[in-house]
């Protein structure tokens, strides 16, 4: 059985967004369990170095790459550098996403753009550069990080809602597509973490409106992202809800 440590051994892992929140965790995870990764940022730089340093003190192997994931010709300039310091990518997780509160009547065009090209298009351009790979017979996991509104689209958060359930749709396209070489899964996130800056008033609300009456933790995330690249061997186009019951709430 493979132990913690080498499960991912030398597997080249790339995080979008790796450099906070649950991309940071996901980060330090895969690289716990052996993972060479690939800490993608935007305007983190810190962090991400923080992130890196962290990860090498521990015993693992991490390097930064910064890139704006709405720009195309940025997208494979990242993931050319990630090959060219790590060598074939195998696994990519896709957690960079914006998150932007508009409702239908207030949305733009230009938020409408935005949020489709980090949170859509961006997954779609690294998951055609990874399967690209050696001619096209690499072999390896994509993970997408979604959302519970995805399952239950709503009102608010209107263009993200938009993009998050495209994105559950283009996790089942994908796992058609790429197999058998390559699984692809999704997990719709809640409640994980409470949202920079949010006031007491916030949080209480968002713990009430989740019927399992708490946040979620970072390592419910690397657990499931774990389970799906080392366990979950027979499982692919599959989104496993990870918000507490929230899409059940209308």
């Amino acid at each position: 059985m493979a132990t913690k440590a080498n499960a991912l051994r030398g597997q080249a892992a790339l995080v979008t967004g790796g450099s906070v929140r649950v991309g940071r965790a996901l980060a330090l995870a895969l690289a716990e369990h052996g993972a060479h990764v690939a800490v993608h940022y935007n305007t983190s730089a810190r962090e991400a170095t923080r992130v890196v340093a962290l990860i090498r003190r521990r015993g693992g192997a991490a390097h930064a790459f910064g890139a704006n994931l709405a720009d195309d010709a940025a997208r494979i300039e990242l993931f050319r550098q990630v090959n060219q310091t790590l060598g074939t990518v195998r696994i990519l997780i896709n957690s960079a996403a914006r998150f932007d509160p508009g409702a239908f009547e207030t949305t733009t065009l230009e938020e409408w753009d935005a949020n489709f090209a980090v949170n859509l298009q961006a997954p779609f351009r690294l998951a055609q550069l990874m399967a690209a790979q050696r001619n096209g017979t690499v072999r390896g996991n994509i993970i997408n990080l979604t959302d519970w509104r995805g399952l239950r689209p709503g009102a608010d958060h209107f263009a993200y809602t938009l993009t998050k359930a495209a994105l559950i749709k283009m996790t089942e396209a994908l796992a058609y597509a790429l197999a058998p070489r390559m699984r692809v899964n999704a997990l719709a996130l809640g409640a994980i973490l409470p949202p920079p800056g949010a006031d007491a008033e916030t949080i209480a609300r968002l713990i009430q409106e989740t019927p399992l009456k708490q946040f979620g933790s970072p390592r419910d995330v690397t657990n499931a992202v774990i389970f799906l690249l080392t366990t979950g061997r027979y499982i692919t186009g599959a989104t496993i809800p990870l918000e507490g019951g929230r899409r059940l709430v209308r």
